[in-house]
């Protein structure tokens, strides 16, 4: 049986791959590997993540649900006074997207964390100014719902929660979900059946 993404401790055979990618015009270097999502790409989702997101100069940023972190660790190349937090619970995906901030020289200004989102958010006393979230589907509703409710609870009263999901993986339930507890959800983005939610 195959490891899923959000797997704690993937059992699958290593065999890293190393690839480059151009994201708002800066080309980054990942490392990536069997047992995280996306392994060979940047997906489609990630990106319009990323592109729509607005950082602002020295944002507290939380990457939750990192996997190797393609998403903070383009935070930290396209936004050079930001500090990223990158939390996953697959350790693999941990370690990759450590030396993924190491390859693209920033991990000076990350902090990158390995867990059950749950546990580690209550734990940390930071609050962010941007949060952002491509969330495991796979994982299940409760899941996700679940992680929605701990991002505001770390988000900062003038943060904003970014969230990216295809209409077909369920963005319906995802906007009620997110209006129960946000004032604000608007859509910032669109392409190729995802949105990108900003609460």
């Amino acid at each position: 049986m195959s490891d899923h993404y959000y797997t704690e401790n993937p059992q699958s055979s290593s065999s890293p791959v190393r690839w480059t990618v151009c994201i708002k015009d800066v080309f980054l270097t990942f490392q990536t590997d069997h047992g995280v999502f996306s392994r060979e790409r940047v997906d489609d989702g990630t990106r319009l993540l990323v592109e729509s997101a607005h950082i602002p100069p020295h944002a507290r940023v939380l990457d939750l649900g990192c996997g190797y972190g393609a998403v903070g660790v383009s935070v930290l190349k396209t936004s050079e006074t930001a500090l990223v937090t990158m939390l996953d619970v697959n350790a693999r995906a941990v370690a990759l997207a450590d030396q993924n901030a190491q390859i693209n020289h920033v991990r000076d200004r990350a902090r990158i964390l390995c867990g059950d989102a749950v546990e580690v958010l209550r734990s940390d006393e930071q609050a962010y100014d941007v949060i952002l979230l491509n969330p495991p589907i796979r994982a299940g509703k409760s899941v996700v719902f679940t992680l929605y409710e701990m991002a505001r609870s770390r988000l900062d009263p003038e943060g904003a929660l970014y969230v990216v999901i295809q209409k077909k993986q369920g963005a319906p339930s995802t906007e009620d979900k997110l209006k129960t507890l946000f004032h604000r959800v608007e859509h910032v983005a669109r392409h190729g059946g995802y949105r990108v939610c900003f609460c």
